[in-house]
């Protein structure tokens, strides 16, 4: 007697296997909710399902025709689906209720009006992108969230919101809704866009350049040197591509732009176009933290901006500063608080950095102007170029409230020992940016006495 090969074998207990599990096998594994509305038969999506098996090795599930969708021209009550589109849930009551929290948004789907709209991990525009939408392509929107809103040109919240989003390959995230065009659907074949049939190819650069912050060169420099410049900082001057809402926006001291695009194009070796926007704007990444962008302003001209990425968030950077000067003036504080003068007057500084200066009038107005009151605010703002460092402390700004206005400034620099405080008036043209370069050619320099007494 010859004996069957164990291959032959077994594809004959698989085939027998299916047989048995397509056509005698009732026994439920559970029930599911339906994700995503199935082509044939037509089933909306949100639908309870009886789901009968799973295969992890073909990735779906059995599940059964609810007899409201069987049709005649069909043979068999069941079919299969992919694992993404059924949330299984157990047992039925379970999975009714989960359709019923699901029904707000059960018919609710979206198409994109934006080639490269990123899916993300959280809802958030810097949180990590997970999947990247086509043009025209459609999604399942599965609940609104809360997250943090994108930010319009103006600094107002654009509108829309964060939905969790499903694909029709089964990838989950969040999508904010500007670049979303919601439609409902109750089941059958989903019309695509011809735009959206179209594969998108990776491009690693691009997703680089899309998932950092931008800064102009100049803030480079600054955290390079130390030197900041709070003031500066403070305006956060950038370059934004912002993909999950379409709007490029150009922010620097000489312009202030926003260019609404459709997608973005490579042209080149780490080059790239804006597409359907008014104007022109393209991006080149020379280095890894190095982006050049050229754009066309309003009058037809071109310009060229290099920006940055910094090697720490912005925040922090500004954080570091701010906890600097604060240093700077609590061991200024704890010298005096207050100091006297014989020619000069008394000058006296609080907690919270404002200061009075009393007696000073030998000084106006060739270092303090006529306009200036007695009294302001002490700021540990500026630096000392390196043949300054060895002969000073430091360099400060007092800025004196005004009769017609506020915030005078006057630049000082400033020794200290234990007897007391030198400083030394620094003319405007003596600086560079926040750093002094020089003393005044005809240096006043003023002594104070420290005073234990408070201010």
């Amino acid at each position: 007697m010859r004996r069957v090969p164990l291959i032959i074998l077994l594809v004959l207990l698989s085939v027998l296997l299916n047989v048995v599990l397509w056509t005698g096998c009732s026994r439920l594994l559970g029930w599911g909710v339906l994700l995503w509305s199935t082509e044939d038969p037509a089933i909306p999506s949100g639908t309870v399902l009886p789901v009968y098996i799973r295969s992890n090795i073909d990735h779906v599930w059995v599940v059964g025709t609810p007899d409201a969708y069987r049709t005649r021209n069909r043979e068999g009550n069941k079919f299969e689906i992919p694992l993404w589109q059924l949330e299984l849930r157990g047992g039925k009551r379970a999975a009714r209720k989960r359709a019923a929290e699901f029904e707000e948004y059960a018919l609710l789907y979206a198409e994109t009006g934006q080639d490269g709209l990123p899916i993300r991990e959280d809802p958030d525009n810097s949180s990590r992108r997970v999947y990247r939408l086509r043009m025209g392509q459609i999604i399942k929107i599965l609940e609104l969230v809360e997250g943090n809103p994108a930010i319009s040109t103006t600094g107002e919240p654009l509108p829309g919101d964060w939905y969790r989003v499903l694909t029709e390959d089964g990838a989950i995230g969040y999508c904010f809704s500007y670049r979303l065009k919601f439609f409902e659907h109750t089941g059958g074949a989903l019309a695509l866009s011809p735009a959206a049939t179209e594969s998108v190819q990776e491009d690693p650069d691009l997703d680089m350049v899309l998932s950092r912050s931008w800064y102009p060169d100049w803030y480079g420099a600054m955290a390079a040197s130390r030197r900041i410049d709070l003031a500066d900082l403070s305006r956060r001057w950038r370059f934004s591509p912002s993909p999950d809402t379409g709007i490029a926006h150009l922010y620097l001291p000489t312009a202030d732009l926003s260019f609404s695009y459709t997608g973005i194009q490579r042209v080149g070796s780490r080059s790239w176009r804006f597409e359907g926007i008014q104007g022109s704007l393209q991006m080149q990444l020379p280095l890894d933290t190095t982006l050049a962008v050229q754009y066309t302003e309003p009058d037809g001209v071109p310009r060229t901006v290099t920006f940055v990425t910094l090697p720490m968030e912005l925040d922090d950077l500004i954080a570091q500063e701010t906890e600097r000067r604060e240093t700077l003036f609590q061991n200024l504080y704890a010298l005096g608080p207050a100091f006297q003068s014989t020619n000069y007057g008394n000058l006296g500084f609080a907690e919270n950095g404002r200061f009075v200066w009393t007696g000073n009038n030998i000084l106006i107005p060739q270092v303090i102007p006529a306009s200036a009151l007695g009294s302001g605010s002490i700021s540990m703002d500026l630096f000392l170029s390196p043949d300054l460092e060895e002969r000073y402390t430091g360099a400060f700004t007092l800025r004196f409230d005004g009769i017609n206005s506020a915030g005078i400034p006057v630049h000082f620099l400033y020794t200290t020992d234990d007897p007391g405080l030198r400083i030394e008036y620094v003319p405007p043209d003596n600086l560079t940016g926040v750093t002094v370069t020089r003393r005044a050619a005809a240096p006043t320099v003023i002594y104070f006495f420290a005073n234990p007494l408070e201010f």
